[in-house]
């Protein structure tokens, strides 16, 4: 893991106290900007995985960002600017012109999985009622809404005219959003 963790965990943010956000970064300037911010005394956490790359005459496994394009950083509004000022930075993902924290919990959820034993991989972003499409499978190529029951998702393949449905339990990694 990239060490990110260990700072101000017992701090509480507060309104005006630091927060986390989510940067956007331009490609391959991860971990540039995860550094640069380290030494200006400002809390990166850039969630990472191994993967085995493999070139002409070896193999080596290496480090890549869990999420390409983005770091989190927590900071205070003072900090701000310094922020948005590092080179790599793009912009601090928000709603228009205002930059949008992401809730504590989100964070101690990576941070857990990070310092985790099990493996992990960046997924697809899948929710409820999402339109999705079947990739491999004999649905392929399958348009239709995802449902989640328990542990297993399930895919509502519709008819809208008639207003009638049919369900089929499906893999989550078999789906990808339209």
């Amino acid at each position: 893991m990239s060490g990110d963790s260990g700072y101000r965990e017992n701090e509480v943010s507060t309104p005006n106290g630091p927060r986390w956000y989510a940067l956007r970064t331009k490609s391959r300037h991860e971990k540039l900007v995860r550094d640069q911010l380290d030494k200006r005394g400002i809390e990166p956490l850039l969630p990472t995985v191994k993967r085995l790359s493999q070139w002409k005459d070896r193999k080596k496994e290496i480090e890549v960002p869990l999420f390409s394009g983005y770091c989190f950083v927590r900071f205070s509004q003072r900090e701000r600017m310094p922020v948005q000022k590092t080179a790599g930075v793009v912009e601090i993902v928000g709603s228009g012109s205002r930059p949008e924290p992401i809730p504590e919990q989100e964070i101690d959820a990576l941070r857990r999985l990070m310092t985790s034993v099990l493996p992990y991989d960046p997924h697809p972003y899948l929710h409820e009622g999402m339109k999705v499409e079947v990739v491999r499978g004999p649905l392929q190529g399958v348009q239709g809404i995802l449902l989640r029951k328990e542990k297993r998702h399930r895919l509502v393949l519709g008819v809208r005219v008639i207003q009638q449905a049919a369900v089929v339990e499906i893999d989550v990694n078999d789906v990808v959003p339209v």
